[in-house]
């Protein structure tokens, strides 16, 4: 056992003080969690998997929403497949959605699973396919060309959710979704994400990506802004490239009625910096008219 000061064992304590009324507030309500993985591509998913732990045991309702993008990349070179993307979305054929199967439900999400249960929690690993749970359509053409099985939610069906989050347990979702030709689709997980927020009512979508947050022109963090000035940032251009649909994911899920975090998901517990203390790490998303101190 490492000695420890009066003062490191009061500041310990102090932090969970700070905590308190956001635990109070938030305790029985569902939040989103949707990790990219870019967010933890070469790193240690979990210090995420303890703070998703540590909520659901403080009375919080957590449904982590994963992507797995570089790592079914990494399938396709390892079978010599070619890699393509058409503004920012994978063209998947039927080769590319069975690896895409394989990767998301047959390794990175039973791999998450896993890591709960060492950690103490419980949790059940689903896709958009079972129930099914997400029913899509198949996304129109990009640039003039044909994306394959890539598709858009359409549909929600919360109650498989519900019912794993009604147990106790942790629903890990992957970004599949069944279309109503029976085919399984490729979804974007931010999407996927906000659907689900706006479905179960949870009053926050936490996006752990692999950038600190929203940047203003001049290269500034910024904290917080409403879906105006977000959308204002967008049509300048300062908002570009892949933070484009984590913003509407974000503006999407205001519509459930909570707010929404684009957080650094590679900063150790930056889930709880975020959502359990005053000052938080990243940008938050919600309407202007929500004035709640709390609402951190």
């Amino acid at each position: 056992m490492t000695a420890e000061t009066m003062d490191e064992r009061i500041r310990r304590a102090e932090v969970l003080v700070e905590a308190l009324p956001f635990i109070r507030r938030f305790a029985g309500q569902t939040v989103v969690v949707k990790l990219g993985g870019a967010a933890i591509e070469g790193g240690d998913p979990e210090p995420v998997l303890q703070d998703i732990v540590l909520l659901r045991f403080v009375g919080l309702r957590p449904v982590l929403v994963h992507g797995g993008g570089p790592e079914i990349s990494a399938w396709q070179k390892r079978m010599g497949m070619e890699t393509r993307f058409v503004n920012g979305l994978r063209v998947t054929d039927a080769q590319t959605m069975e690896i895409a199967k394989m990767v998301l439900t047959g390794k990175v999400g039973p791999e998450l699973v896993a890591g709960i249960h060492r950690l103490g929690g419980r949790a059940i690993g689903l896709s958009g396919e079972d129930g099914p749970t997400l029913l899509v359509r198949p996304r129109p053409p990009e640039a003039g060309e044909d994306l394959g099985f890539v598709g858009d939610v359409a549909q929600v069906n919360p109650e498989p959710i519900e019912s794993i989050l009604d147990q106790g347990r942790i629903p890990v979702v992957a970004s599949i979704g069944l279309g109503y030709d029976g085919q399984a689709y490729n979804v974007n997980a931010d999407s996927v994400a906000a659907e689900l927020a706006v479905a179960l009512r949870a009053s926050k979508l936490l996006l752990l990506t692999d950038i600190d947050g929203i940047h203003d022109a001049d290269g500034s963090l910024i904290s917080e802004l409403d879906p105006a000035r977000a959308r204002r940032l967008v049509a300048a251009g300062t908002i570009s490239g892949g933070m484009i649909p984590k913003v509407l994911a974000a503006l999407r899920a205001l519509e459930g009625g909570g707010a929404a975090h684009i957080i650094d998901g590679r900063v150790p517990h930056s889930l709880l910096l975020e959502l359990l203390t005053e000052s938080g790490v990243g940008t938050m998303i919600r309407d202007a008219t929500d004035d709640d101190p709390e609402a951190a």
